[in-house]
């Protein structure tokens, strides 16, 4: 009885420890301050995806999220600086970066086995539309469905006004949104509100969606971020940056120093990647950041040009060192104990010789 009592609590123990991992993991950010669906539904971003391309007049963002829950639609808002054309991207722009700023990989060899190797293991082996009417709080510049998404371009001279238009056209946001978008309206930013609902009636947002491309006029490569201070949990930031030259941060706005994982110039882009650069070469940094307080996030981080030092992240296959298939520690302490027995053999001999008298 007591084994089964203690079983019991054991598997409790390990659901609450599982649940409780699951609400402090980080998210990933998306400058939007979360997807906020229905109270009764609950939706996760596992992943959001961001490359962008700035030639110094023009910047296009495209994103691709991850999701999971049983939500059958969520929302959010995003600002841009001047008026944005939306339209669905490459899915495989992503796999494409990827394979560019994939590790290198080097082998390295070791001499003595691990726990992987003989004798250790039985095994052996290696291992542009009119804007809002004059006097209009909330203009709509354009509404399009674009796959799963509703798209919605807006400008706005009044917060209030904005998010009462959004909750009153069925982009469900939260009221504490409103105060955050201030800065955006004084600065007479405009705002691009997506509503993902799927396309067949009653299915769940779930796995990957499909990528959205957002385009807009831009003197500096600028990435919204400050809305993501109300997020609930920590956030992480990842972006594939094509520009001119490798690009940083300017501030960290709030988060941990940013890293560069890769940095390198794409001279002969191809596919997807040359669809977004318009065939021109750039050169491809990609970021990551933490931000383990969302609140903290005081900014939209605006990036500068810095030399062009290339970075590529090495991954290195470690292999037990061998001369002719054979491991090389054992040749080794083969020949070594070979040459000690013989040593032995031929010391035992000369004493032998010392010790036997000589004939009269």
């Amino acid at each position: 009885m007591r084994g089964t009592t203690h079983r019991i609590l054991t598997t409790l123990v390990a659901l609450l420890a599982l649940q409780l991992g699951s609400l402090v993991a980080p998210a990933w950010a998306c400058g939007c301050g979360a997807m906020i669906t229905r109270p009764s539904e609950r939706i996760g971003v596992d992943r959001e995806e961001s490359a962008v391309h700035w030639d110094g007049r023009n910047e296009t963002v495209v994103m691709r999220f991850r999701v999971h829950g049983n939500a059958r639609q969520a929302a959010w808002i995003m600002p841009v600086p001047h008026r944005a054309d939306v339209t669905l991207g490459d899915p495989g722009l992503f796999d494409r970066l990827e394979e560019l700023t994939a590790p290198e990989e080097r082998e390295r060899t070791y001499f003595w086995p691990r726990e992987d190797d003989w004798p250790f293991d039985a095994r052996y082996g290696d291992g542009a539309s009119a804007g809002a009417a004059p006097g209009a709080s909330v203009g709509v510049v354009g509404r399009e469905r674009l796959g799963p998404f509703d798209v919605a371009r807006l400008t706005a001279t009044d917060p209030e006004a904005l998010g009462t238009w959004l909750r009153t056209h069925g982009f469900e946001l939260p009221d504490r949104l409103t105060p955050e978008l201030r800065p955006y309206v004084e600065r007479k930013w405009e705002y691009v509100a997506i509503r993902l609902a799927p396309e067949e009636r009653g299915e769940h947002l779930y796995g990957e969606l499909t990528p959205l491309r957002i385009t807009f006029a831009s003197t500096e490569l600028v990435y919204p971020m400050r809305l993501s201070r109300l997020a609930a949990t920590s956030q992480t930031l990842g972006l594939s940056i094509l520009a001119d030259h490798r690009m940083e941060p300017r501030a960290t706005i709030g988060g941990e120093t940013p890293e560069v994982t890769f940095s390198g110039r794409i001279d002969r882009p191809d596919g997807p990647v040359a669809a977004l650069t318009g065939g021109a070469p750039a050169h491809l940094t990609v970021l990551e950041q933490r931000f383990p307080d969302p609140s903290r996030i005081d900014d939209d981080h605006v990036l500068r040009a810095v030399a062009d030092t290339p970075y590529r992240r090495v991954v290195y296959r470690d292999r037990l060192l061998t001369v002719a298939g054979m491991p090389a520690w054992l040749l080794t302490t083969g020949l070594g104990a070979a040459v000690t027995v013989t040593a032995v053999l031929l010391t035992v001999r000369a004493n032998r010789r010392r010790r036997t008298p000589t004939p009269a």
